[in-house]
Order: C-alpha cells, then sequence, then structure tokens
C-alpha cells in the first residue's frame, strides 16, 4: 500500500519541509515519498558529498542540520521550538482536521492554537504543549475534524470511475490505525484504465514510494488523479488525455499484494476522499481507447493554460 498519514509519512512531510526550506521542493507537502522528493533528497546529497540515493538517512539528515532533527516525540514541543519534529507535528495536526497555519517547522502561535483545538476534542489536558500523550493521540487515534466538515473541498470538478468493477478498501482510516488514501478497486491484471477527466499527464512511471507503476494527471482547480499498481502505461509525461481514455492497465506492481487500481484524488497535493467526485463507469470509444487523439479546435487546454471543462468529459471536444 501507498505510505500512510501516521509516523512514518509525518516524517516524510518533514523531510519535505527540510527540502523546501532549502530550495529543493517547490510542491505541496504531502507526506508521501515520490519521485519530486526523492529527486530533492538525491540533489541534496550530491551537493554535500553524500552518497546519492534518495533516502534521508542518518547522514543526510546530519547534513541538514537543525532542519533534520530531532524525531518527533523525542522532547515536548511548544512555542519557540524549531526543528523537524515540529514540521511532523505540524503534518499530523493537519491530517487530523486542525490547521497549524502551514509546514514550516517552527511552532508559533498558528501551531499552538491547533494543538489546543486539538487537545480539546481528543479530550486530553489542553495546555499548548505537545507532549506525549498528545503523540499517542495523533498517530494512533481515530480522525478528529475541527468542526470544519470533512475536509473534502466542494467544487464543480467530478471524475469517471476509472474501472467498472466494486470498491474494496474505501478512503479513511482502517484497522489498525491505517489511512488509506484512495480508493481501491480489485480487478483482474490486465483489466484497462481509464482516465477520470480531461487533464495533463504530469507523472508517468515507477515509484518506489509503494505506488509502482504510477500515472498522474493534473485536471483544473487544483485537482489531480493517481493511478497506481498498473502493469504498464500507455501515457506519457505531458499528454492531455480525455475523460474514459485507456491509460494503462491493472498490475500489482509496488507494494501491492494482488492485482488491483488504487485511485486517488488529491487536492492542491493533499489526498480527499475520492467518492463524492465519482460519476458512472464509462470508457472511450474503440478508436480513442487505442490511442488515436480526439481532434479538436484549439482551446485552452491546447493553448496550454492548463484549464479544462467544469466537469469530466468523454470523447467530445470541450
Amino acid at each position: 500500500m501507498p505510505a500512510t498519514a501516521g509516523a512514518a509519512s509525518a516524517d516524510i512531510a518533514a523531510l519535505q519541509v527540510a527540502m523546501s526550506a532549502v530550495g529543493l521542493y517547490p510542491h505541496p507537502v504531502d507526506g508521501i515519498s515520490g519521485p519530486w522528493t526523492q529527486g530533492a533528497v538525491r540533489t541534496f546529497q550530491s551537493r554535500h558529498g553524500l552518497a546519492v540515493d534518495g533516502i534521508a538517512g542518518p547522514k543526510t539528515r546530519a547534513a541538514l542540520g537543525r532542519r533534520g532533527k530531532p524525531n518527533l516525540g523525542a522532547r515536548p514541543l511548544k512555542v519557540g521550538k524549531r526543528g523537524w519534529d515540529v514540521a511532523a507535528l505540524q503534518f499530523l495536526l493537519h491530517e487530523r482536521g486542525f490547521e497549524p497555519g502551514g509546514f514550516d517547522g517552527g511552532f508559533g502561535p498558528n501551531t499552538r492554537s491547533a494543538v489546543r483545538r486539538y487537545q480539546s476534542a481528543a479530550s486530553l489536558s489542553v495546555d499548548g504543549v505537545a507532549g506525549p500523550s498528545t503523540f499517542h493521540a495523533l498517530r494512533a487515534g481515530p480522525l478528529v475534524t475541527s468542526g470544519s466538515g470533512s475536509g473534502a473541498p466542494a467544487g464543480p470538478v467530478r471524475f469517471f470511475r476509472p474501472v467498472p468493477g466494486a470498491i474494496g478498501d474505501g478512503f479513511g482510516w482502517i484497522p489498525p490505525g491505517r489511512l488509506h488514501t484512495g480508493l481501491d478497486f480489485p480487478e483482474p491484471a490486465g483489466t484497462p484504465i481509464h482516465a477520470g477527466g480531461v487533464g495533463v499527464v504530469s507523472f508517468a512511471g515507477y515509484n518506489s514510494g509503494g505506488y509502482g507503476n504510477l500515472t498522474v494527471i493534473s485536471h483544473r482547480l487544483g485537482f489531480e488523479s493517481w493511478y497506481a499498481h498498473q502493469s504498464r502505461i500507455i501515457v506519457s509525461v505531458g499528454q492531455s488525455v480525455s475523460g474514459g481514455q485507456t491509460i494503462g492497465y491493472v498490475g500489482s506492481t509496488g507494494h501491492s499484494t494482488g492485482p488491483h487500481l488504487h485511485f486517488e484524488v488529491r487536492h492542491f497535493g493533499t489526498p480527499v476522499d475520492p467518492t463524492p467526485y465519482l460519476l458512472g463507469y464509462r470508457a472511450a470509444h474503440r478508436g480513442h481507447a487505442s490511442g488515436r487523439r480526439h481532434r479538436c479546435r484549439p482551446n485552452a487546454d491546447a493553448r496550454g493554460r492548463g484549464a479544462d471543462p467544469l466537469t469530466a468529459r468523454l470523447d467530445r471536444c470541450p
């Protein structure tokens, strides 16, 4: 399975914050190791004369100085503290629905307010100091919302189901306290996978963070759709796709125990529940599915503005 929003992914988020601070990670912090995170680490390692493996081991973290230490839970956190553990705390608060005002590795008034609100909601002692009980609740406790709703952004974007079958594991917390960041569709190996909507392929390749063969499609309004564990990818980076177009085939690559599609929807880099956005299953017609593109007059997509229609469209021009 992909990396989860527990202590390990909080460490990945802290790493992303550190890489951002040194100017190597200009992307949203999502706590999931992928090509951008690993590329930033490799660049950092190369610049500091370290073994270039894309893994933030002890030597890499030592080279980060204050930004690379200490581990989350090594000390109580309160206003004025800075470091790796503060960034990890901020990410866990964000994942539970208590926004700390961003991820910067600095414990300021906004982070203290988020800690206090979380402590109150989790029936902990409310002192604004993150200690062992707060860490334990954040790591292992159920998702608690701050009263702002489910956290899934409302908007006009909709997605077709990428495969015809029923949903297996859904989005959210599943035993034993693991956050599943998408929907799983158990399907036989080789089942065609179809794009959820109009967009541009922003990643198509192997992801060593658990997703295996992965395709990421960028849509309008900050949305992305992710298609993991594919046996084969048949699109390339920069290619425009339409809803229902075949982009690959179901497999079991990466951290997977059997053939299935792991499908995610992300909004500005944060995984959200895809269920409210799903329309019915539709596959493109034979010609389109085989790779021939639908010829349309020039539009916003063709001019590279990154826009697409308000609703995912199938086999017709915007």
